[in-house]
């Protein structure tokens, strides 16, 4: 499905309100909220129509794929904000430290110590998330709860990091609020300020929880290509 910019608009705007309904609803401001748009898989033909509306954040799984379909428009596009939102391999961290503005998946020491040294030889320092494994999934990454201050310790003492926010992905089976109401509560206890949180099917909730930024991908740009 090919959509045209003003379908893309009115998508998008949608979106926007949604956001702004919720945020109301929990007494906060709607523009404590960042719209990251999830680019994984679309065609360029959905990427100019986002670009287009003024959408600025996206949010990428793989680096590959992402360099693919960025590293041209970067001259461009002055502001854009790429977010990698997927699990980064070990050997993609300066790959990853070059082309991202927001790494959102650290989850482990062996990350953090390739993307420090990668941080170094580029001088280049992308804001960093911990990605926490709020359901305690056995296939999923992340950082268990119960882990997670030691990690935060660790990578300020250890590493130097400022770590930005927390990310999660609650498992699908599970309601999505409980998830949320964790990790807001996680950010609260380990002096967090940012939370990514909330896809398309659960990002209202995710508002009314605390996120500060909402992953959404096929609520913009509709279901992605299957070829």
């Amino acid at each position: 499905m090919t959509l045209s910019v003003n379908e893309f608009a009115a998508r998008r705007n949608d979106v926007l309100k949604r956001i702004a309904a919720a945020a109301k609803a929990a007494g906060r401001d709607a523009s404590a909220v960042t719209l990251t748009g999830v680019s994984k898989k679309q065609p360029d033909d959905r990427i100019a129509e986002a670009l287009a509306t003024g959408q600025r954040v996206f949010g990428e799984n793989r680096v590959q794929e992402a360099e693919t379909r960025w590293a041209g428009r970067r001259e461009d596009v002055p502001d854009l904000e790429l977010r990698l939102i997927g699990p980064l391999q070990t050997n993609k961290s300066e790959q990853a430290v070059a082309l991202f503005d927001v790494i959102e998946t650290l989850d482990r020491v062996k990350l953090a110590k390739a993307l420090k040294k990668a941080m170094e030889k580029l001088n280049k320092h992308p804001r960093l998330y911990v990605q926490v494994n709020t359901g305690e999934e056995d296939q999923k990454a992340g950082i268990a709860p119960h882990e997670l201050p030691a990690f935060l310790k660790q990578m300020r003492d250890e590493f130097g990091f400022s770590i930005e926010g927390l990310m999660c992905i609650p498992p699908v089976e599970d309601p999505a609020g409980p998830h949320f109401a964790l990790l807001a509560d996680l950010a609260a206890a380990t002096g967090i300020e940012k939370l990514s949180m909330g896809m398309s099917g659960d990002y209202e909730t995710a508002v009314k929880f605390g996120a500060t930024s909402v992953r959404v991908g096929s609520a913009l740009f509709g279901e992605r290509p299957t070829a």
